[in-house]
């Protein structure tokens, strides 16, 4: 199946994976056992509706109707990486994140899930930056990719401090 992609797709997507982003921390919130937990995934969550604030403005302000594709990818391989990750083989977006929290996991659990999806947020996020047409949203992906890379170093940080108490 060969699909094309447009500038207003990649936006929502984008969008989706940070709605869900803040969705799971604030039901990981449910689930903090103490008020330096709580507050650092309702940090998380409040970064994740930022990037979702500025994916919107970036969508709000794009043509909508141009199709992907730069010099930056003359062989059309962040397509193809998209391609896979419509298809779902790169991750499901049709599934809710915040779902896979049902209170029986761990905090440590809930972490690691939490480093898997933000790893997977960034992977997208790199196969995108190299298509996005103005380089002022390129330097804003960039922005947002450090941000995601941020957010593992902090999870990374509590989930050793778990494993020391």
């Amino acid at each position: 199946m060969n699909l094309t992609f447009n500038i207003d797709e990649i936006f929502e997507i984008a969008l989706k994976i940070e709605k869900n982003g803040a969705k799971f921390y604030r039901k990981a919130m449910e689930f903090a056992k103490d008020e330096k937990t709580k507050k650092m995934l309702a940090d998380l969550a409040t970064m994740e509706d930022r990037h979702e604030k500025t994916f919107a403005l970036m969508k709000s302000g794009s043509n909508v109707h141009s199709q992907l594709g730069s010099p930056f990818d003359p062989n059309n391989e962040s397509i193809a990486y998209l391609q896979a990750f419509a298809d779902g083989y790169v991750f499901d977006l049709s599934e809710d994140s915040s779902e896979q929290i049902t209170g029986k996991e761990s905090m440590e659990e809930i972490m690691k899930t939490a480093i898997g999806l933000e790893k997977d947020s960034i992977v997208f996020y790199i196969g995108i930056k190299h298509i996005v047409p103005e380089p002022q949203e390129r330097d804003q992906v960039d922005s947002i990719i450090r941000e995601e890379m941020k957010h593992i170093a902090f999870l990374t940080d509590y989930l050793k401090r778990i494993k020391l108490s």
